[in-house]
């Protein structure tokens, strides 16, 4: 069935216009036209006028929403479950996200993801492992107990992984610290297809470079989980800086980076190289004080996941709201704020072919927006959901 949507403004993921309608048909988009030339015989929906119709945002972060917890439940029906949630807040497409722990559950976590992936309009992308190949240094709040260096086990799965989920049109995220790692397993992962990141890590400037040289393309959430640059110890911060080809994932909630560190950032890196993350827990979404992680109790106060002894424990900001921080925080653009959302995420996955752009031959995955930013509706393979 051939559907139209009108009435809003709409960004296309490069421009703003205005008087267009977007014609969805078989859960993509097959035509962006003006609104006076919509198709006969379409089924048409008004949207409302002082609204924005953008394309859905894309985060590749997410641990949890809604009261789930990925690692906690590592199911198919966890994952719809943070999925579900998330997407209230224009997140369209995302990554579960299973941090640290014991092989055996990271396995499960990517059977249950492969399991999602063939069911249509799920939202979810692939899956983020954010570990366990990272450094004992700089842990964050992971667990000690389960950091690891990669054995033959896992060389085999992980090499194996990206095409399983790529037969699904999936993506694989793997976090890891490039000291941990040889160039050789990391050569290995990035040419069997897996989306490599440095982060939990206190590696040298010199260890980075030869990260980057052998397949690493990005840094998950920047600044954080990584020593500062020194004037004799540049280290990986510095290193990310330097490269003109890696992304970097930032948490943009006024608490995990002070909003001076990530304009320059902005100022430093190629335009398109730096994308949202929300680095959601089981909070968001939802009215909860605490939860659960790796049996100790996080707290929600004031803005912040805690551990008792003040740890960070993941974010809890929505990718809507990460967005409106972009515009008064950084005071960027509204486009820029919308791309750091959609389009540059969906390049770093290798998914701007389908994703992050309105534009004929995409997926109808789209995120309306009210005149203050806030969610009214989104569409994720042209089915829609109004908050």
């Amino acid at each position: 069935m051939r559907r139209v949507l009108r009435g809003a403004r709409l960004f296309d993921g490069e421009r703003m216009l205005d008087g267009h309608a977007v014609v969805l048909e078989d859960g993509r988009i097959s035509a962006v036209v003006p609104a006076s030339s919509v198709p006969a015989g379409a089924q048409e929906q008004r949207l409302p006028e002082d609204s924005l119709l953008v394309p859905g945002f894309i985060d590749a972060q997410v641990n949890g929403a809604g009261g789930v917890l990925f690692n906690e439940t590592p199911t198919a029906e966890a994952a719809l479950a943070i999925a579900a949630a998330v997407r209230r807040s224009g997140t369209t497409g995302l990554l579960p996200t299973f941090i640290t722990d014991d092989q055996a559950p990271m396995r499960r976590a990517c059977d249950a993801v492969l399991e999602v992936l063939s069911r249509p309009a799920s939202g979810v992308l692939g899956i983020h492992l954010e570990g366990p190949f990272i450094s004992g240094e700089r842990p964050g709040v992971h667990d000690p107990r389960f950091i690891r260096e990669p054995d033959a086990g896992d060389v085999e799965f992980l090499t194996a992984l990206p095409e399983r989920l790529a037969s699904k049109k999936g993506r694989l995220l793997l976090t890891l610290a490039p000291e941990r790692v040889d160039d050789a397993f990391i050569a290995r992962l990035a040419s069997a297809g897996a989306v490599l990141s440095a982060g939990h890590t206190a590696a040298s400037y010199e260890r980075t470079g030869e990260a980057l040289a052998a397949g690493v393309r990005g840094f998950t959430h920047m600044f954080n989980a990584m020593p500062p640059a020194q004037n004799r110890q540049p280290g990986v911060g510095l290193a990310a800086l330097m490269s003109t080809e890696a992304w970097c994932g930032v948490i943009v909630d006024g608490i995990h980076v002070h909003p001076a560190m990530l304009r320059m950032l902005l100022k430093i890196k190629p335009a398109g190289k730096v994308f949202l993350v929300t680095d959601a827990m089981p909070p968001v979404g939802t009215t909860a004080t605490s939860f659960t992680l790796y049996g100790r109790t996080i707290l929600r106060r004031e803005g912040r996941l805690v551990t008792e002894n003040g740890t960070l424990a993941g974010a809890d900001i929505d990718m809507a709201a990460a967005v409106r921080n972009c515009v008064q925080l950084l005071e960027l653009p509204l486009e820029e704020s919308l791309r750091m959302a959609s389009l540059y995420p969906a390049s770093y996955l290798g998914l701007d072919d389908q994703l992050g752009r309105v534009a004929p031959g995409y997926r109808a995955d789209l995120t309306l927006l009210r005149s203050d930013l806030s969610v009214l509706a989104t569409w994720v393979g042209g089915q829609d959901q109004w908050n």
